[in-house]
């Protein structure tokens, strides 16, 4: 069953973000002084008491003004009340009403959904009630006085808004997969979101940094349920200036960590840029799963060869990201945006695949059987005595040998291929340990010598 749906609403400024991280407890969604911050909207878990919620953070509402992204920002608030169960009304104590706040109240009130008001920033337990008692003007019933930041006062209207939360009993297998959308600016991140979803979840505009917070949203195809994390689009560090943009770009990094599978988002006309190389490498990093979505295919130009010269060349550019899955899709005309969900799956279970040590060792035996260890110059061989997989996300293997060192990286690489080859690893980084004889002995003896200590 689906969460029931809190929504915050009012003017920028006035700390809907800040009262979103008191009611969720955390701090993901990015808070600073400066309008405009928050522009989707972001769902946050949250509970009171025995009930358990969603609260939805929204853009700042500007009715007067339909410059670059206001319209866009009030389309998504609206989106967000059609959704919700019940409505925070956030406005400033400290300056008082405001005629946006008069408008915006005036629009609430045409809204079928109950609507209670917070009055934030009343920090003084003396002065709040005072701050509160002008808010009565705007006809939204009792204003509650509140300090988002130190959390006094949230607590009562949290308790009002119980009566507004149908209980849910029903509680499902949490099954789903977490898939990060990642990429430089514009490349379509948004966009490939908004198809995934048939909505406008996310607002899509040819100005660089639209996106800023990560933008959680949940579908279901086939009975499998994908938790589908958009990101603000990361540029080279050297033009990062901190503020918005900087707090917006470790919100990636992190949906990065968190994901299972992650989609770098490439655009087709520009090709694969040293910066959508430097991703790959966190991704990896990370030891993410991942898949390459080249977007704004329907903007190319082609032949029947384009493709696959286009792959050849994007291939040479990502080499150490050879293992990932290469799909060219159109997030405007939908061209082939269902078939990432299918990839998605695959890379999902590969990221999680546990194999037998039997297994393991039956794949050395034959990788081996067809290329021996190099020699060295000694006339000293390499040998592999046995492996096997030490953990999952993503699979990482320790290989016990003679000596580290007598296996060039050639050798290595070639161990690896055919893990993958014989494992079916696609999709998914796999981590290999080589871990010499002469090194175990040595931490054996420690031990030993450790214990007769005690």
């Amino acid at each position: 069953m689906a969460l029931p749906i809190i929504a915050i609403i009012g003017r920028p400024n006035v700390g809907k973000s800040t009262l979103v991280n008191r009611l969720a407890g955390d701090q993901t969604a990015i808070v600073h002084d400066e309008p405009g911050v928050t522009r989707d909207r972001t769902y946050r878990p949250a509970f009171w008491n025995d009930r358990d919620f969603l609260v939805v953070d929204t853009g700042g509402l500007v009715f007067n003004d339909d410059t670059e992204f206001l319209p866009l920002i009030r389309q998504q608030a609206l989106i967000a009340l059609r959704e919700a169960c019940a409505a925070i009304f956030v406005v400033d104590g400290k300056t008082g009403p405001t005629p946006a706040d008069e408008e915006i109240a005036g629009w609430l009130r045409q809204q079928p959904v109950p609507v209670l008001l917070a009055v934030n920033k009343c920090e003084s337990p003396e002065q709040g009630a005072m701050q509160a008692s002008e808010f009565w003007e705007l006809g939204l019933g009792e204003p509650y006085p509140i300090s988002a930041i130190h959390g006094s006062g949230t607590g009562e209207i949290l308790d009002e808004l119980l009566v507004h939360i149908p209980a849910v009993t029903e509680v499902e297998e949490n099954n789903e997969i977490k898939v990060a959308i990642i990429g430089r600016p514009n490349v379509g991140k948004s966009s490939l979101l908004n198809a995934f979803v048939g909505e406008e979840r996310a607002i899509v505009s040819p100005i660089s940094g639209t996106t800023r917070d990560s933008i959680d949203t949940v579908i279901e195809r086939s009975g499998q349920t994908y938790r589908l994390i958009d990101t603000a689009g990361i540029r080279k560090k050297k033009h990062i200036d901190y503020g918005t943009e900087f707090f917006s770009i470790n919100r990636a990094f992190k949906a990065i960590r968190r994901a299972d599978v992650v989609l770098l988002v490439i655009d087709a006309e520009d090709g694969a840029t040293e910066q959508d190389q430097k991703l790959a490498g966190r991704i990896i990093e990370e030891g993410r799963a991942c898949i390459i979505v080249v977007n704004k295919w329907d903007a190319v130009e082609k032949d029947s060869y384009t493709i696959y010269d286009y792959e050849k060349t994007l291939e040479g550019r990502l080499h150490f990201t050879e293992w990932a899955e290469i799909i060219f899709v159109s997030a405007v005309t939908g061209q082939r945006v269902e078939k990432i969900l299918e990839l998605v799956s695959k890379a999902a279970e590969a990221h999680k695949r546990r194999v037998t040590t039997s297994v393991v060792n039956e794949v050395l035996t034959d990788a081996i059987s067809w290329h021996s260890p190099p020699t060295s110059r000694g006339g000293r061989q390499g040998k592999i005595y046995y492996g096997t997989q030490v953990s999952t996300q993503p699979p990482t293997f320790a290989l016990f040998v003679n000596d580290a060192q007598r296996f060039n990286d050639n050798y290595r690489r070639y161990i690896e291929r055919q893990f993958r080859k014989q494992l079916g690893f696609d999709g998914t980084p796999i981590r290999l340990f080589w871990r010499s004889k002469k090194v175990r002995d040595a931490e054996i003896g420690n031990l030993n010598r450790a214990t007769r200590v005690k």
